[in-house]
C-alpha cells in the first residue's frame, strides 16, 4: 500500500558554508570548545528530496552505506521535529551528495537544517526560526547556523549568531582527498585554545586564522599541500576542521583560471557567495 500523500518528490537545496576564520577562545567545564568564526554561505549544495507520508513513517531511500538510519542526521531531524510537535505526518527522504564528507563544509549539518526548514513548511508546522535553531543545536553545532540562514559571526559552541556582511565574489575550494575526523583535531594536545576574543565590528580578516589548521596539516600533509598550492594565487586557508581549503576570487573568470591549473590528482570547484539560505522564508522570525 502506498502511504505517500503525493507521488511527487520535492527537491530542496542544502548549501555549504566556509569558515572565513575560526578561533578557539576557550573551553567549557564540560569539555566543549568555545569558538568564534564567520560562516559564509556558498552556492554549492546537496539536494534533499522529500515526499510527505500519511502514515507517520520516516524513511531514508538512499542512506549512506554503513550509516544506520537512527544515526543519519536527516532522519534524526525529521523524527525530532515529529517528537517536538506531535505531527502525525511522515516523510520519505532522498539525498544527493555534492558536498564531500569530512571536508569542513557543513554538509551533514546543512542537510539536517534543510529537512527542518522544508518539513516546517510541508507539514504546516509554522515554527519560528528560533525554535528550529534550538532543535538544530540538539542535532549538531553547525545546524543552527543553516537554520539562521544568513552569513554570521558565530560564537559559543555554534549557537550565538550575529548577522554580518561579507565580501561578494567567488571562492576556489580544493578537497585534498582525505577525511579529517573532527575529534582528532579537538583532542590534539597542540591545539590552540586561548586565542583572544574579538568583536563582530572589529574583524580584520588579514589578522585572523583557523586555529585548527596547524593540527590538521600536521596530521594530514595532503591538507597542507593543497593549501600551499592554492596560496600561489591568493591567501588560502582551511575551512572548519578540514579537509577543504579555499581562497577568494573577485570574479568567476579568475576562479576558473585558477582551477584550470589544478593538478590532475586534486579535486576542486568554484562557488559563488550567497547572502541568504534559499529556504530562509520557510521559518518566521517571530
Amino acid at each position: 500500500m502506498i502511504e505517500a500523500i503525493s507521488s511527487d518528490w520535492q527537491a530542496f537545496p542544502a548549501p555549504a558554508k566556509l569558515n572565513l576564520f575560526l578561533h578557539i577562545v576557550g573551553r567549557r567545564a564540560d569539555g566543549y570548545h568555545l569558538l568564534q568564526s564567520v560562516f559564509q554561505l556558498i552556492d554549492l549544495a546537496d539536494t534533499i528530496e522529500l515526499r510527505v507520508r500519511a502514515d507517520g513513517d520516516v524513511r531514508h531511500h538512499n542512506p549512506i552505506p554503513g550509516v544506520p538510519a537512527e544515526h543519519d542526521l536527516t532522519v534524526r531531524a525529521a523524527r525530532l521535529l515529529q517528537a517536538e510537535t506531535g505531527c502525525a505526518l511522515g516523510v520519505d527522504i532522498r539525498v544527493t551528495k555534492y558536498l564531500p564528507m569530512g571536508g569542513g563544509l557543513g554538509g551533514g549539518s546543512s542537510d539536517a537544517a534543510t529537512v527542518l526548514l522544508a518539513l516546517n513548511r510541508l507539514w504546516g508546522l509554522d515554527l519560528s526560526r528560533r525554535r528550529l535553531m534550538a532543535l538544530g543545536l540538539r542535532l549538531g553545532a553547525d545546524v543552527p547556523f543553516f537554520v539562521f540562514g544568513r552569513n554570521a559571526f558565530v560564537e559559543g559552541i555554534g549557537e550565538i549568531m550575529t548577522p554580518v556582511t561579507t565580501p561578494e565574489g567567488w571562492y576556489v575550494v580544493l578537497h585534498p582527498g582525505v577525511h579529517v575526523p573532527t575529534p582528532a583535531i579537538f583532542g590534539a594536545a597542540d591545539l590552540v585554545r586561548d586565542t583572544p576574543p574579538i568583536a563582530p565590528d572589529d574583524i580584520d580578516y588579514a589578522t585572523t586564522r583557523n586555529d585548527m589548521e596547524p593540527v590538521a596539516c600536521r596530521l594530514f600533509p595532503e591538507v597542507a599541500a593543497a593549501r600551499d598550492w592554492l596560496s600561489q594565487f591568493a591567501p588560502a586557508r582551511m575551512t572548519g576542521s578540514g579537509a577543504c581549503v579555499f581562497a577568494f576570487s573577485a570574479s568567476q573568470t579568475e576562479s576558473a583560471c585558477v582551477l584550470s591549473r589544478l593538478p590532475d590528482a586534486t579535486a576542486g570547484f568554484r562557488a559563488a557567495t550567497i547572502a541568504q539560505h534559499p529556504l530562509y522564508g520557510f521559518a518566521s522570525d517571530e
